[in-house]
């Protein structure tokens, strides 16, 4: 029996519906020193297949399961196989509802990674580091230098 989500922003979806999350290795600047964390993030159906086609990444493994293994009303519930040190990532029930919309619309994603089953067959690389808190800082030398002529009428 399927079992709706008490969610107002996502009626369309069951305690049942399918969705894989991602241990992912980030990085957190604080006061000029970076540290490693571990980050649980949903994943959705298009990233999934380009991850599992063998494109570096930062997920160390994809585990299938279902949305109410995860969230229990508003409650968060660590997944089987996540250390305890894992996180949860910023904005994580509404990317989780998104990622598990991903799944409906395209099933045949599902077979990638079985309900249940964990792959940690993926590309696992942090040469490209996840700074999560990064910040970018526009100075006056980042303007583009225009040719003279640009503005006039010749």
């Amino acid at each position: 029996m399927t079992t709706a989500i008490s969610y107002p922003n996502a009626s369309d979806l069951a305690t049942d519906d399918y969705i894989v999350l991602g241990l992912a290795t980030c990085f957190y600047k604080d006061d000029g020193e970076v540290h490693q964390i571990e980050v649980i993030e949903p994943i959705p159906s298009a990233a999934l297949e380009a991850i599992l086609k063998g494109i570096p990444t930062s997920y160390k493994l994809a585990y299938a399961t279902t949305l109410g293994s995860v969230l229990d009303g508003d409650t968060l519930l660590l997944p089987d196989g996540f250390p305890e040190s894992a996180q949860f990532g910023d904005e994580f029930v509404p990317r989780a509802f998104a990622s598990a919309r991903t799944y409906k619309r395209r099933e045949c994603a599902k077979a990638l990674i079985p309900l249940g089953t964990t792959n940690t067959d993926l590309k696992y690389s942090t040469e490209r580091k996840r700074v999560l808190n990064a910040a970018r800082a526009v100075t006056k030398e980042d303007n583009i230098k225009q040719h003279s002529h640009t503005h006039k009428v010749l």
